[in-house]
């Protein structure tokens, strides 16, 4: 696009919508972690343990599907981003920061305390690895946090310089 002063404008970021859609891969890409290294590989828990095996096998196949369809969902509203250049890129990063953070404290506390769905592990005493699980998601939570303030302040700086 063409402005006033003849020259192309370049478009402007879209802070809050790269940070949903890093959000997005975030959750699917912690929910793929989940799935494929604690369900499939390690076999310490299934998504829904409180029934059959056929049950939880079939409760991860679920999770499976929906983290597969939130990655793609996520990736395609990326590329869309990146084709308009108005991809945050700084932001982006911190929703995925945001999103694996969540997906992990959400996990450790409402799948495995409230809901008791499944726990980390079992036959072994669960504190430590209780701590460590929601431990690493406060860290993701907290790093999110921190890039997000700083994507912020960067943008608020280009485009004081911009105006200037």
């Amino acid at each position: 696009m063409v402005g006033d002063n003849g020259r192309a404008d370049a478009p402007e970021p879209m802070a809050n919508r790269s940070l949903t859609v890093g959000a997005m891969i975030g959750v699917a890409v912690m929910a793929a972690v989940d799935e494929v290294v604690f369900h499939q590989l390690l076999g310490w828990h299934h998504f829904y343990d409180r029934s059959a095996t056929d049950v939880a096998l079939m409760s991860d196949g679920l999770l499976h599907a929906a983290e597969l369809v939130l990655l793609v969902a996520g990736f395609v509203l990326l590329s869309d981003l990146r084709r308009r250049g108005t991809l945050a890129v700084g932001a982006a990063w911190a929703g995925v920061l945001l999103g694996s953070g969540a997906f992990q404290v959400w996990d450790g506390l409402v799948h495995h305390k409230v809901l008791r769905l499944h726990q980390v592990r079992y036959g072994v005493d669960l504190l430590p690895y209780d701590m460590t699980w929601n431990a690493v998601g406060v860290v993701l939570l907290a790093a999110g946090v921190a890039l997000a303030r700083r994507s912020r302040r960067s943008s608020g700086g280009r485009r004081r310089r911009a105006a200037g």
